[in-house]
């Protein structure tokens, strides 16, 4: 070994010697415990760093949240919108054309159709409460009825008139009797309710209120016709062929008489229904009538129907009543509306929007609600229709 070899190793060893006085210990192991203290401040660094990243996008979330949640309860789900809110974003820029031009119309076929002649005119304003609208009937004949949509203007339909009644035991070798089966082809027509109001031209430009006015007061005025002709209209030019006028009179099949209470005879007209092998499912009359019947009691002063201060539905013998003051006072409708008839709908209620005449010149528009409708009553028997004897 040379000389400077034996001064390297020297130096070497003196550097070692140092390093233990000073931090006692191996000098690899005091290297790696830093290298490693380095790299656990990193990490801490970093993880520090991805955590105020993660707040930031959170944050940011949630202002896109807020931005663009739904107009629903509490920010929940969003309510559905009414038709009148979707005739008034699907048209939005057909009504704005509309205004600006002498001629168009828009369309759109809805269940609940448009607006007030009254107010139409003044309903431009920067900012108004709802509308105070009138009371409405419940409408509810429709839904004692098979509805069927139909493609064509009118509808054939066979009733049964007469069945095989002459069936009996035969001897042997006697002749087997014959019977017989009468049908009867018949044809009802669709025809058209409608109804129609002016409004201004700047009721196109208030959506809110054109909104609310879609939604109530043209498809509730189809809608009380609709009831009327159902009931009682006689097949003349235009009307339908209701349920009463082909309805069978009530003829008391337990000869109650006088003595007769209104819930008397309805549990009479119902028998009378069931007698012909309908089973009665429904029953129509006036709300006064129905009333009356709610008030009724017994012998210790307990109502009948239930006590005035629950929610009674009205029904009775187990049959849901219908109370529309489409009946006339006194009167009743018992039957087995499904078997009865058969409500077509040709059109959907729907609304068109247009200029007529000199509409334009006079900042007018027409506002046109109609349906069209055929019934058919099939199977007269399975109507009864009477009075209560019971009204002054």
């Amino acid at each position: 070994m040379t000389y400077h070899d034996k001064r390297g190793l020297a130096a070497l060893k003196a550097a070692g010697d140092h390093l233990r006085k000073k931090d006692a210990g191996d000098p690899f192991d005091i290297l790696a415990r830093k290298i490693g203290d380095m790299a656990d401040a990193t990490k801490e660094r970093l993880q520090k760093a991805s955590d105020e990243i993660a707040g930031i996008d959170a944050r940011l979330d949630t202002i896109e949240t807020k931005t663009s949640r739904p107009k629903g309860f509490f920010g929940g789900t969003p309510e559905p919108m009414t038709w009148g809110q979707e005739f008034t974003k699907s048209r939005e820029g057909d009504l704005r054309d509309l205004a600006n031009t002498n001629s168009g119309k828009v369309q759109l076929n809805v269940k609940a159709i448009t607006s007030d002649p009254a107010s139409a005119g003044t309903l431009n304003v920067l900012q108004r409460d709802a509308i105070s609208m009138l009371p409405k009937r419940r409408l509810t004949i429709r839904d004692l009825l098979g509805v069927i949509s139909i493609s064509s203007g009118s509808v054939e339909y066979v009733n049964q008139l007469t069945r095989p009644g002459s069936a009996a035991t035969v001897m042997e070798g006697a002749l087997k009797p014959e019977s017989d089966m009468t049908l009867e082809l018949k044809t009802t027509s669709a025809e058209v309710i409608a109804h129609w109001i002016k409004a201004s031209r700047q009721i196109l430009e208030d959506a809110p209120q054109l909104r609310d006015l879609i939604d109530v007061e043209l498809r509730y005025g189809l809608s009380l016709s609709e009831e009327t002709q159902i009931l009682l209209g006689d097949g003349s030019a235009a009307n339908l062929l209701g349920l009463i006028p082909s309805a069978t009179a009530f003829a008391d099949p337990l000869a109650i008489g006088a003595s007769a209470s209104p819930l008397d005879t309805i549990g009479s007209a119902m028998l009378q229904t069931a007698l012909t092998d309908f089973i009665p499912d429904g029953i129509v009359m006036h709300p006064s009538d129905w009333m009356r019947m709610r008030l009724l009691k017994d012998a210790d002063g307990k109502y009948i129907l239930g006590n005035p201060q629950t929610e009674v539905t009205p029904m009775l013998f187990g049959l849901p009543v219908v109370a529309t003051q489409a009946m006339a006072v006194d009167t009743f409708l018992v039957g087995s509306f499904a078997s009865a008839a058969t409500l077509y709908d040709r059109w959907q209620p729907r609304v068109e929007v247009g200029y007529v005449n000199d509409d334009f010149t006079r900042n007018l528009v027409t506002v046109l609600a109609e349906e069209r409708i055929a019934l058919a009553v099939k199977q007269p028997l399975a109507l009864t229709y009477g009075e209560f004897g019971i009204a002054a």
